[in-house]
């Protein structure tokens, strides 16, 4: 079985039910660890949309890398999503962040996710439920990549103990 930590984020209609219905429909395949708080975060890379829904969960699975990515692309179709402007809005987002140790990169999937050490609206979620835990290519915790990372975008905390698990 593999931990894996999966970024979740929303932006078009019910930010807050997609997220809720994005975790059940997780579960279908994979067990639910620890979900992080919600918070409301200003964009990144294309600022001329509504503000993000983020969280972060920890899940444990027996997907394989690529099974597990399928099945995350399959959720984020079901839910609603399109094809779009990179970064533009969504009804739902679903990245694979750290899976294990894995460091891994083909034409579909990289392990860890390539940007995850430069997002604050990653890294706060992250950082609430896996302060310590180490990332696997810059080996430096989450905390301190928290602590050092350049976005200067707003999160702010949205809602706490969201889910029961």
């Amino acid at each position: 079985m593999a931990e894996v930590y999966l970024g979740l984020g929303s932006n078009l209609g019910d930010r807050e039910i997609n997220l809720c219905r994005a975790i059940e429909k997780l579960r279908d395949k994979v067990r639910i660890l620890r979900v992080s708080s919600i918070y409301e975060t200003e964009p990144v890379g294309y600022p001329e949309q509504p503000w993000f829904l983020n969280a972060v969960c920890a899940i444990e699975t027996d997907l394989t890398p690529h099974a597990l990515l399928d099945f995350v692309k399959a959720i984020e179709k079901d839910l609603g999503r399109t094809g779009g402007v990179r970064w533009g809005p969504r009804v739902i987002d679903l990245d694979i962040l750290l899976y294990n140790n894995l460091v891994f990169s083909d034409d579909r999937l990289t392990i860890p996710h390539p940007r995850l050490h430069e997002r604050r609206f990653v890294l706060i979620p992250l950082a609430e439920i896996a302060p310590n835990l180490v990332h696997p290519s810059l080996n430096r915790t989450v905390a301190e990549l928290l602590a050092e990372v350049k976005d200067f975008s707003e999160v702010r905390l949205w809602k706490e103990n969201w889910l029961k698990i």
